[in-house]
Parts: structure tokens; sequence; C-alpha cells
């Protein structure tokens, strides 16, 4: 079995780490400290970089999970926007809704790391809402058949192959 630290048993650990953290030199460090060597100070810095890494990979889960929730509860005002939208007929707030659902679903997906960054996702295709709503705005379109054209120019470029 491993000999103990002596610098992780000292007294005043916590003013160490500080000054070898600061960038304070090995030699300087075990003058000040009595009972520290330069030796053991440098075994030491080992233990300093795995607390700093442990230490800085928490903050980052802890940042992850805030902006996941973040990203979750715009997804449920985005959705209930749509759900709005599409009960008063509202079909271009509910097709914007739908534009913005489908952004939140790909950025939830990559951070939760079930897509890779560089991953497309169309989820209008398979989105029944999507269809009732491309119909309607469609139908709408008829008498205007230049606008029509111009909306389905963009629908075809937003479909996989498009």
């Amino acid at each position: 079995m491993g000999r103990t630290c002596t610098v992780c048993g000292h007294a005043q650990r916590d003013v160490i780490d500080q000054a070898l953290v600061s960038g304070t030199g090995l030699r300087k460090v075990a003058e000040r400290f009595s009972g520290t060597s330069v030796t053991a100070l440098h075994r030491h810095k080992a233990h300093v970089r795995a607390n700093i890494a442990m230490a800085h990979e928490a903050k980052e889960v802890a940042r992850a999970d805030s902006l996941l929730e973040q990203v979750k509860d715009l997804q449920a005002k985005t959705l209930a926007i749509l759900q709005k939208a599409e009960k008063t007929g509202d079909l271009r707030t509910a097709a914007t809704a739908i534009g913005q659902a489908r952004q939140n679903l790909e950025l939830l997906g990559k951070l939760a790391g079930e897509l890779r960054p560089d991953t497309q996702v169309n989820v209008l295709v398979a989105s029944p809402a999507w269809v009732e709503v491309r119909t309607q705005l469609l139908r709408a379109l008829e008498p205007y058949p230049e606008a029509r054209q111009a909306v389905l120019a963009v629908i075809a470029k937003e479909q996989p192959n498009g």
C-alpha cells in the first residue's frame, strides 16, 4: 500500500493548494510551509490537478443540466403556442411554432447526446400537424399562384432531398 500524501494531511493544505494553483514555485511553497518538501509538493500537484478537473467537470455538468432544463421549458412553451395557433386556425403562427419546435428538438437531442452536433433533423416530414398546416396553407394560397409557388419552393428546401 502506498504512502499517504503528507501535503493532503497538512493543517494548511487549502493555503498550500492556493499557492500551487496560483503558480508559486515549489521551492518557495516548501520554504513557506513547514513539514513540506519540494518532492512532496510535486507529488501533491497531481492531487490538486485532479481536484480542479473534478470541480470543472461538476461545474460543466451543472451548466449543461441548467441549459437542458431551459430548452425543455422553451419547447413546452413552443408546443403550447402551436396548440393554441392550431385551435384558432392561425396558420402562420402554427407554421412558425412548428419550425421552432423542430429546432428545439434538435438542440435537445444534441444536449442529451442523442444527436451528433453535425446531424440535421427534419421532423416536419412525418409530423401530422405539419402535414395539416401545409395542406391548409397551400389551399389558402390557391388564389395567389405566385405566393403559392414561393411557399412551395421554401417547403421543398426543408424536405430531405428537396
